[in-house]
């Protein structure tokens, strides 16, 4: 597949074919379905399609496409594979979100679109804020860009008595893609011993990192996706702008 980006309105005649810039090449990563709200507000079911785009190369002649496609293919599988279980994703049915958090979908929607607007550095202090409110105490954004993989720290406020003054870490993707096994690996090589580690995100996990979280003698990782948090943020009145 070639991937174009239109750079200029359809109706202008003075731009001409110019007004598509080539990207590069399109393989197929995975698929989900989840819900969207269109233009007139109202919820839909989606399939959303992730692609790697192959930019090693500012053309493409047609007569060599489809081998070229392949070594690329094979090249890519090779250095960043991606494994059946990272293809899939797991998603959260609207009808469970419904029944947990007794809120609109469309309402959640309209706040993961929000969050999905933020700088990632807004996004890492909406996090900070959510966990004040949960009564989280001592929590510091990390400088931005400069974190060692950790965005935000933070410790299990007096009344979570269990747990109190439990170290957690955290780290904030606001993502459009799947966050996958990867990420949940690099973010336990990253946690200070005895501390506890959470990923926060504004899109989903595939199985893969689902696995990886709650693996057998490894240290356990908080998961939460798009849906949750952005149920979360509803019910905590913080508003998202």
């Amino acid at each position: 597949m070639y991937a174009f980006l239109l750079t200029r309105g359809r109706r202008s005649k003075k731009t001409g074919p110019r007004r598509w810039q080539f990207l590069g090449m399109l393989t197929h990563l995975r698929h989900y379905r989840e819900m969207q709200i269109d233009v007139r507000g109202i919820t839909r079911s989606v399939w959303i399609f992730e692609f790697r785009v192959l930019t090693d190369f500012d053309s493409v002649a047609p007569d060599f496409d489809a081998q070229l496609m392949a070594d690329l293919i094979s090249e890519q599988e090779r250095t960043n594979p991606v494994t059946d279980d990272d293809s899939v994703v797991e998603g959260v049915p609207s009808s469970v979100l419904i029944e947990e958090a007794n809120t609109d979908p469309i309402e959640l929607e309209r706040v993961r679109q929000r969050m999905l607007s933020l700088k990632p550095d807004r996004f890492e202090h909406l996090i900070r804020d959510i966990l004040i409110w949960s009564g989280f105490c001592n929590v510091c954004v990390t400088k931005y860009s400069q974190d060692g993989g950790i965005d935000v720290y933070a410790s299990a406020g007096r009344q979570m008595w269990p747990i109190r003054d439990l170290l957690v870490q955290l780290q904030a993707k606001r993502w459009l893609h799947t966050v996958g096994r990867k990420e949940v690996a690099e973010l336990r090589g990253s946690l200070l011993p005895n501390s506890r580690g959470a990923l926060v995100t504004t899109s989903q996990f595939s199985r893969a990192a689902i696995k990886e979280a709650v693996e057998l003698g490894k240290n356990p990782i908080v998961l939460v996706d798009g849906f949750e948090f952005a149920r979360i943020v509803a019910h905590s009145g913080i508003g998202v702008s």
